[in-house]
Order: C-alpha cells, then structure tokens, then sequence
C-alpha cells in the first residue's frame, strides 16, 4: 500500500516550511568545533530547509558534490532518468554527508554509534581525520566486509545479536555508560540535515525534473530530501525493499509501527521502525511510497554495473523503484546511494587511508 499522495502542488500550501535547526545557536565551523559538548538530539528541532544550507557549508571540505549521470536507456526507462551519484561519495555513499554534519556541530571527542555497515564506514572516517574515538555498534546479519572496513578506519566494532531495534538500543546504552555522544544512523536532525544536502544538489542542477526517487532504510536521506523539496513541485518517491516496507506500513497505520528484523538483499535498508524525527517530516511530504522485491533490486544492481554504475544492491533499490514507474515517461532522478561493494570494501580495507586523509585535510580551509 502506498501513502496518499499529496495534492495541490506546490507543497507549501498548508505545510510550513521544516528544517533542522539547533535549539541554541552554535557558530558552524567549516573544521571541528573548538569546544566539545555532548548535545542530545532533544535540543534540536525540525523546523524549514534553511539550515540545510549551514549543514552544505560545515561538510565540504569533508564530502564531494557528486554529479548527475546519465541513466541507463532501455525499451523501459527511456532517456528520462538521471542518477545522483552518491556512489562516488567520499567512503563510498552519502551517509558521508549526515556522519560529517552531526560529528562537526556536536563537537564530542567520543561517538558512538550504530549501524548496517554505510554509517558506520562514514564515521570511521571522519573519526579517523579528526583524531575521535568511536564505537560502532552493528546487528546481526551485517556484513562482514562492512565490519571489515569499519576495522580498518580505526574503529571498534561491537556485534548485537538482534535486528536493528536491538542494535540501537546497544548502542544507545553504550553511549549512556560512557558518556560518549549518541549519533544514529538516520533519526537525528543534524544527520537529517546533512543527508538533506543531497536533495538540495539535485533540485540545484535538475529543478525542472517530475519526480525524485529516494531509497528508504531509516528514513534520514528521505526526510532530508522532502526538507529539501518543501515548497518546490518536484513528486518525492520512497522506495523500499519489500521485505522491510516500515514507512508505508506506518503512513497506513497513522502512527509509527515496528517491524520484525528481516533480512534483504539491501542490508543498508533493514530499518525495523521509522524514527522519532523522520516520521513526521516523511508524513507531512513525501509524496509516494513503493517497495520493490529482491529480483527487482538485484535487476536493478545488474543494469547499473552493466552501464559502469559500481552499485551495491541498497545503492539500486531508488532505480527498482524508477523503473517500476517508468511508464509515467516522466524527467526523473534516482538516487544511487552507495557503492560500497564487497570488491570496494576489500580495497579499502587492504589499503591505508593516509592519501584520503591528507587529502582531506588539504581542502579544508
């Protein structure tokens, strides 16, 4: 079942603008905050898309302002669709992009953190530039070259032995014993925020496009690309695998519902329950919801590595989902939002990353 679909565009009639805003207000620095403190996601709120703007300036010189590629023409998709290429990303997706904004504006020495394997490599590399200590806490069925990578970056990784809802609750206690700063994968404002980046980018070069396809896992990239599409008449699609469809199951039910930990070929997107922050920024904007199988996310992989697209499955699922809908004949983009590849991991984790950082560190201001 998919969530109604919103009417009267454009989408600032009756829906004020939200965004992802401090409660007290910190200067953004472009490097590390001088001071460290250990804010609680409470003390931010969603209010409207500017301070996805504070969150574009605090990351660049840690994340890449990935292009728009031409997608693969078939007899199905035809020459319309775009791919946002978040597989070229630096650490491989766009959770770069909300690990560096939360890492920055909280300013702590100590993270801790839990994860399907994308999170966790973000914040294993941003914490190795930085010189902070972290903890990744993963849940069972993660993959192992996922674990591997986070390893090699520097980062301890604690394995729980549950889904996702268990892995979280790991991971928060650990950083309560510890006093430790708590920075989830997706149900934080700033994290929000900096995934929201990604919207801002498409609807910067693509701003007459019909419709944008989003994956969904925690649902952080999705709120972060309907923060950035508030009053602007593009069509928000989410697309999840249908073996975890947790946003449409709760956009049905009007209220939050979790799920049971299932397994999918799309280990980024196995979120069991959609967070206390997405939620409602998701209900109030998106638009569609769709959930594709598992031939269809693998068929999708295919396609892109047969048009030099290096997706991992989760990296594809926005394309099943395009391709789904292809008989609207509509201008679209597809967010391909990582590439983190068993090949790709193997490299990361048999290299250093001495080049990267210094790399890094040369462009910061």
């Amino acid at each position: 079942m998919s969530a109604p679909t919103m009417s009267g565009r454009p989408a600032t009639a009756g829906r004020p603008a939200t965004t992802v805003r401090p409660a007290a207000g910190r200067p953004a620095t472009a490097g590390r905050p001088a001071a460290p403190a250990a804010v609680p996601p409470s003390a931010f709120r969603v209010h409207g898309p500017a301070d996805l703007a504070v969150a574009a300036a605090r990351i660049a010189p840690y994340t890449v302002r990935t292009p728009l590629l031409p997608g693969p023409t078939t007899s199905v998709c035809g020459p319309g669709l775009l791919l946002k290429a978040e597989h070229l990303q630096r650490g491989g997706s766009f959770k770069a992009r909300g690990a560096a904004n939360a890492v920055l504006a909280l300013g702590a020495d100590r993270v801790v953190t839990g994860s399907s394997g994308n999170h966790g490599i973000a914040l294993a590399r941003i914490a190795r530039t930085l010189g902070l200590e972290l903890t990744v806490v993963l849940a069972a069925g993660a993959a192992p070259a996922k674990a591997a990578a986070i390893r090699a970056l520097g980062a301890r990784v604690v394995q729980a032995g549950g889904g996702v809802a268990d892995r979280e609750e790991r991971a928060r206690a650990i950083a309560e014993t510890t006093g430790a700063a708590f920075v989830p994968s997706s149900d934080h404002p700033l994290v929000i925020a900096g995934q929201g980046t990604v919207g801002t980018e498409v609807l910067t070069d693509a701003p007459d496009i019909d419709t944008v396809y989003v994956p969904v896992g925690g649902g952080g990239l999705l709120a972060g690309v309907c923060l950035a599409a508030a009053g602007h008449p593009v069509r928000v699609v989410g697309v999840e695998p249908a073996l975890t469809p947790r946003y449409t199951r709760s956009l049905a039910a009007g209220h939050p519902v979790l799920l049971p930990p299932a397994r999918t070929v799309a280990d980024g997107l196995r979120g069991q329950r959609p967070g206390r922050f997405t939620y409602p920024v998701i209900r109030d904007r998106v638009d569609d919801l769709v959930a594709v199988g598992e031939a269809e996310i693998l068929a999708a992989a295919a396609l892109l590595h047969s048009h030099g697209v290096d997706a991992e499955p989760s990296g594809a699922v926005a394309v099943a989902g395009a391709l789904r809908a292809a008989r609207r004949r509509e201008a679209a983009v597809a967010v391909v939002s990582g590439g983190n590849t068993t090949a790709r991991l193997h490299t990361l984790t048999t290299t250093t990353t001495t080049t990267e950082t210094a790399t890094i560190r040369k462009d910061m201001p």
